[in-house]
């Protein structure tokens, strides 16, 4: 008897301490519109313009009308446009003929070399982080070149937009 009028009692007087109503909080955030440099572009390049563009960007001249005709004969023909578009850049950047930024200029001065790309290839100058990121990768991999840089760019599906 003795140990349920204790427990009674503990009930009555832990009552007005457990029952507190909740307190309720209300953030008031401004709205606020995100957009990214690459979003704006919303008009996908051609056939010939993505061919023409990235024969550009590597080689610094235009591409003969017989090549560019080939190319584009090859990319409508084949059903998978992003396994296509992927061996074209990687024919361009496996000729010797293609103009590279050498390692020095790349681990030298590696901000503006992220920024000389980004211009080159999306025409925009790359944000904070972009840059961040790829200093860090640049730096903390050896083997990561130009080459490979300007490779994972011209696949990106920024560069296929204008």
């Amino acid at each position: 008897m003795y140990f349920r009028k204790s427990i009674f009692l503990l009930l009555i007087y832990s009552l007005p301490f457990s029952c507190k109503k909740e307190k309720t909080f209300l953030y008031e955030v401004d709205p606020v519109t995100v957009n990214s440099n690459g979003g704006v572009k919303n008009n996908v390049k051609s056939t010939t313009e993505f061919i023409s563009i990235a024969y550009a960007d590597l080689k610094g001249s235009n591409i003969s009308t017989s090549e560019l005709q080939n190319l584009s004969i090859v990319y409508n023909a084949f059903g998978d446009k992003k396994l296509i578009e992927d061996r074209i850049i990687r024919q361009f950047l496996n000729d010797p003929n293609i103009i590279l930024p050498s390692a020095i200029s790349v681990n030298g001065d590696t901000a503006l070399f992220i920024v000389n790309t980004y211009k080159k290839f999306f025409n925009r100058v790359p944000d904070e982080f972009e840059i961040y990121y790829y200093k860090g990768l640049i730096r903390s991999n050896a083997g990561i070149d130009s080459r490979i840089i300007y490779y994972s760019m011209m696949t990106s599906d920024e560069y296929r937009y204008y």
